[in-house]
């Protein structure tokens, strides 16, 4: 039998409501705390930039059980998305489970001697309170406390008018209109502010970014939608995987020109499409070597705006302010009013304590995570949401379904700490020395091992369907009905 836990999912974004669901199923009972006002994590209105879209095609970014409203547009906006997470909140009872304004201040075993956490909880008001749990789940993220950088003459900047903010500040256009903007960033966000900007009347935009990097727009060749192909088990399998014998090794040498040159086409096609040369931002990397988590999708009007001048693209970071100025890595000046920082997020869980640290996190910055889940060493706790992809929702909605099973020791193939233990270096292994570009964002990318990482998991929850066969099984992108399906065949139970 499985006792009924109080468990304690930490965050009310879209991996704390998959977690607080799947725990809450099984018939333990939850507590989401929430440090803000609002669900929704990245998505809460007051953390979210002007005309915000997910770079994700809207049956990617859902849950198992529940679509999104057919009315939403194919890349659904960010007040959409919320709208959707509240939705789902209310639909299946979890927003009785929230406490917002609760911040978790710290954490340590507990102290009678039972299983479980004691977490120190401060409320709105200041005051903080230990509880216990007898679970714990992690659903902070890749994206929970933004990233910072100072540098010198920044008082000087602000002194003159200037007015230096992250990209999770910038909601509102009006902060653009008649100022001189430069937003610093690679990534999506940051081309969206600076189209954002110039859309909405700045005297100038300037985005700094350290490379040109590969971008991949909403539909390539303007005619098929980039998750047939990006998005595929066939395009996945281009990849050598981890842990694979010498006959799939085999085959992927004899394989190599004709993977070679499916990307070398790719990459002509973006070239073409995208004007790369007359932007003068043609990426140095080889397209294949910077697939991971991190590669943006091209904002649309980004690209033409830079090719005109309505968008001026400068090379390296900045430097030091000095007067109403920024200056340059490279020494080149660049008068501003607003700097927009899209530089993205720490991760880390800075609420546990030291020594659990060294057990999570190696000195590179890895996470020790076996199926990028759990800890052998972090008993009753696990982390959901850490497993970042392209479609984030389906890979925090099965994570947690194998988490609670974790939880409960009712997975198939219920791990043997050692067992963990060995996975663990196996994988770390592969993302330092076979393919670092699986080291970024702490080694939690998934991407482009999606239906890998998939296959893993509904083979240790113990599906007796995983996948599809075929031809739509090797062309076609995850889809969270199948999923939803596969999950209905694993071993029912409900802890009592």
């Amino acid at each position: 039998m499985v006792s009924p836990k109080h468990v304690c999912v930490i965050g009310a974004g879209v991996s704390g409501l998959a977690a607080a669901k799947a725990f809450s199923t099984r018939g333990h009972s939850v507590t989401i705390v929430e440090r803000s006002g609002d669900l929704g994590g990245v998505w809460e209105p007051a953390r979210s930039y002007p005309e915000v879209q997910t770079q994700s095609p809207k049956e990617l970014y859902r849950y198992t059980d529940r679509a999104m409203p057919e009315a939403y547009p194919e890349w659904p906006t960010g007040p959409q998305v919320h709208a959707y997470l509240a939705d789902y909140a209310k639909g299946f009872g979890l927003d009785r489970m929230l406490r917002f304004n609760t911040a978790v201040a710290g954490m340590a075993r507990r102290a009678d001697g039972k299983p479980g956490w004691t977490l120190a909880l401060t409320g709105k008001d200041g005051a903080t309170t230990n509880e216990d749990f007898d679970f714990v789940a992690v659903c902070t993220g890749q994206f929970n406390e933004p990233r910072e950088l100072h540098c010198p003459g920044e008082d000087g900047f602000r002194a003159r008018g200037g007015q230096i903010l992250h990209s999770s500040k910038y909601n509102d256009a009006a902060l653009a209109k008649g100022r001189r903007v430069v937003v610093l960033g690679g990534s999506k966000s940051a081309t969206d502010i600076a189209v954002n900007a110039a859309k909405a009347g700045a005297r100038e935009v300037t985005i700094v970014m350290r490379e040109p990097v590969w971008r991949i727009p909403y539909f390539i060749g303007g005619l098929v939608n980039f998750k047939r192909i990006l998005y595929i088990r066939a395009q996945e399998e281009m990849f050598p995987g981890w842990g694979i014998g010498p006959m799939a090794r085999l085959a992927h040498r004899l394989a190599a020109p004709l993977v070679w040159a499916n990307w070398r086409g790719l990459e002509s096609l973006l070239k073409a499409q995208l004007k790369l040369g007359r932007c003068n931002m043609l990426p140095r990397e080889r397209i294949e070597d910077g697939v991971n988590c991190s590669v943006p999708i091209a904002t649309p009007g980004f690209y033409p705006m830079v090719a005109d001048g309505r968008i001026k693209a400068v090379f390296g970071t900045f430097d030091h302010y000095e007067g109403d100025s920024i200056v340059m890595s490279g020494g080149e000046r660049i008068t501003s009013d607003l700097a927009v920082l899209a530089i993205g997020y720490k991760l880390g869980v800075p609420f546990l304590p030291a020594a659990y640290q060294q057990k999570l996190v190696d000195s590179d910055g890895q996470y020790r995570l076996y199926r990028l889940i759990a800890n052998p060493d972090l008993p009753e706790l696990g982390f959901v949401g850490f497993n970042s992809s392209f479609c984030t929702v389906l890979c925090a909605d099965l994570a947690a379904n194998w988490l609670v099973r974790y939880a409960d020791g009712r997975l198939a193939n219920q791990p043997t700490t050692q067992q963990m233990r060995d996975n663990i270096e196996m994988m770390l292994h592969f993302k330092r020395v076979e393919r670092p570009a699986a080291g970024v964002y702490g080694g939690l990318c998934v991407a482009p091992y999606h239906y890998r990482h998939f296959d893993e998991l509904m083979a240790d929850i113990g599906a007796k369907n995983q996948k599809r066969g075929g031809l739509a099984g090797r062309f076609s992108p995850p889809d969270a009905d199948a999923y939803a399906k596969f999950l209905a065949t694993a071993p029912d139970y409900r802890a009592a």
